[in-house]
C-alpha cells in the first residue's frame, strides 16, 4: 500500500481487515502485526483472535507493541509518523562525534599515545 496511510477507516476496509486477520489465523499464523490502523479496529481484531496481536500505530489494546529502534533513538531526521515516539536524539550526538573524530585525525591528535601499542 505504501506510505503511512491509515487503513481500515471506512466500514468496507474494517470488515476486510478483520476477515484478513481471521484468515491468517486459520492459515496457521502465530501472530498478527497491525500498523496504522484505528485503535478501535485493532481492539476488535485483538478480541476476535486467539493469537497475539502486535501494534505499531494501532493503539493500546494490542497484545504487544513495536517501535522501530531508529525512531525510538532519533537516528533519522525529517518526517516522523504520528505513532512514533522519539525517546532521545542520538543523531545529533553521533553526528558531532563523527565530526570530532575527523577533526582530531586531521589535526594529528588521534590516535594519541594512549591509543597505540609500544
Amino acid at each position: 500500500m505504501g506510505g503511512f496511510k491509515v487503513q481500515g477507516k471506512d466500514e468496507k476496509q474494517r470488515k476486510q481487515l478483520l476477515e484478513d486477520a481471521k484468515a491468517v489465523e486459520r492459515a496457521g499464523a502465530f501472530s498478527v502485526v497491525m500498523e496504522c490502523v484505528p485503535a478501535s479496529l485493532a481492539k476488535e481484531i485483538t478480541e476476535s483472535l486467539s493469537i497475539p496481536t502486535i501494534g505499531i500505530g494501532a493503539g493500546l489494546d494490542c497484545d504487544g507493541q513495536v517501535l522501530v529502534v531508529h525512531d525510538l533513538i532519533g537516528l533519522l531526521e525529517g518526517f516522523r509518523p504520528k505513532f512514533v515516539k522519539q525517546y532521545v536524539n542520538l543523531r545529533e550526538s553521533i553526528e558531532q562525534a563523527a565530526k570530532d573524530y575527523i577533526q582530531e585525525v586531521r589535526d594529528g591528535l588521534f590516535p594519541g599515545k594512549e591509543h597505540i601499542f609500544k
